[in-house]
């Protein structure tokens, strides 16, 4: 049951600065709660690291923060020391060179270990026990790096799938072990970079097209969306010059399902109630042909801004972005809107390949919290809507607490609304009328999304 390895390689030098960014972001992970793409974002930024050293650097961090509870089971009999009593930049370069070790093909290990030891701090004995600990680990054979499993079968299941137990057992006692094991390793894979063609600008084919010829990239058609594209893992899209002249937008194709579920239509007037920061808001109002109305709320200025600037880039004209949170401003807009979304904020446990440090942050209690918030924000957002209007709730998370246990209470406070699945859809809806889209069955992020329709 070992992980599945992975591909890297570059030249000595270069790989040394790329690992030392990944050490650095991840220990701004762990020590302040970072972000990871944030955090990586600001740091390749900051060194101007070649294309594919950047691409070493992201492998690093995220392969890391992925089987983060793997390595540290597979580092500590190599260590004296219990791994969460180390200083976190000792932990997290003992993680990131047993990644290389472990899990990444066409790493040298005398190459991983003594950049490790370079970067290790200068603290009296801490560079000879990354030594130790490290090459103790590279010694051993891959069939032997791995001790004891855990006795609880569903301690072992998540160990070797680096999860949280908590949540391994949630999904073990809803999906069987087996499917279990299929979603926790599938959200442990490395996504697809999947981008949305703007519709005002180009088609999917002309896109690809295009960016075989300028980039190089060979793309194919995501399954679902009609106008999504698959071009690979990683790569820098921000430096496409199609990019640039706002001829895409990357995006998960479970995401761009959510917007066809609404059915925005040309000339409506749509309410996007927690914007930013404007992927699937960019998304309606190309789906609107840029005709009528669109109105994105949020609660955070600074995310907010950057649903205007997304916008701007697409050529997009009709999106009215407004600072506040939907419950200030649904009052001024009540039964103002031919369809609204609820793209509701929560734990984020269904995108797990791309924020893989969620999944050691949360808690199950967060869930309980999640649901309260998601269910004021769908209640507000409900006021918005015209009689005969839609209202789509959508989440990210594959969770009851923030899905089916919201929309029930909302259905019974609510009895002018009721669930309502579109004759035809791009993927299946489930017979309870959901869109239900999952790494491991559609091999996109997790996503669960239902549409209503007030009488």
């Amino acid at each position: 049951m070992t992980p599945p390895r992975g591909k890297a390689g570059a030249p000595r030098r270069l790989a040394a600065q790329a690992r030392e960014v990944a050490v650095r972001v991840l220990e701004r992970v762990e020590v302040d709660a970072s972000f990871a793409d944030i955090a990586l974002e600001h740091a390749l930024a900051a060194r101007r690291l070649a294309p594919r050293d950047a691409a070493l650097a992201m492998e690093l961090v995220y392969g890391t923060l992925r089987w983060q509870r793997y390595l540290d089971w597979i580092l500590a009999p190599h260590s004296r020391r219990r791994l969460e009593t180390l200083d976190a930049r000792v932990r997290v370069i003992l993680r990131v060179t047993a990644y290389q070790i472990a899990l990444l093909d066409r790493v040298p290990s005398f190459a991983a270990v003594n950049d490790a030891v370079t970067l290790a701090p200068p603290t009296p004995a801490v560079k000879p026990f990354v030594n130790a600990v490290l090459r103790s680990f590279a010694r051993r054979a891959p069939r032997e790096r791995e001790p004891a499993a855990p006795r609880d079968p569903v301690d072992a299941l998540a160990t070797r799938c680096s999860f949280p137990t908590w949540l391994a057992a949630r999904w073990v006692a809803r999906f069987g072990r087996e499917e279990a094991e299929a979603l926790m390793r599938a959200s442990n894979e490395r996504p697809p970079l999947t981008l949305r063609a703007n519709a005002l600008r180009t088609d999917r084919d002309a896109l690809a097209g295009r960016l075989a010829a300028e980039e190089g990239l060979v793309g194919r058609p995501t399954r679902h969306a009609p106008e999504g594209l698959v071009v690979g893992p990683g790569g820098a899209p921000a430096s496409w010059r199609a990019f640039g002249d706002g001829s895409f937008a990357v995006q998960d194709e479970a995401s761009m399902l959510v917007a066809r579920l609404l059915a925005p239509e040309p000339g409506t007037t749509i309410a996007d109630v927690c914007a930013a920061p404007g992927t699937k808001t960019t998304h309606i109002a190309e789906l609107m042909a840029d005709r009528g109305r669109i109105l994105a709320f949020d609660r955070e200025p600074e995310r907010l801004a950057r649903v205007r600037e997304a916008a701007a880039r697409l050529g997009i004209t009709i999106i009215d972005a407004r600072d506040g949170a939907v419950d200030a401003l649904a009052s001024g807009f009540r039964d103002a809107c031919d369809a609204v979304l609820v793209d509701a904020p929560c734990s984020n446990l269904g995108v797990l390949r791309r924020n893989p440090e969620v999944k050691w942050r949360r808690q199950p209690s967060d869930l309980g919290l999640a649901s309260r918030q998601q269910s004021e924000i769908l209640a507000a957002a409900a006021t918005m809507v015209k009689p005969g209007g839609r209202l789509v709730y959508a989440t990210c998370s594959l969770e009851p607490e923030e899905n089916e246990t919201v929309v029930s209470a909302f259905l019974q406070a609510r009895p002018e609304f009721a669930i309502a699945a579109p004759d035809k859809f791009p993927l299946p809806l489930e017979a309870d009328g959901w869109l239900r889209c999952r790494p491991d069955r559609h091999g996109t992020d997790g996503f669960a999304a239902v549409r209503f329709h007030r009488s």
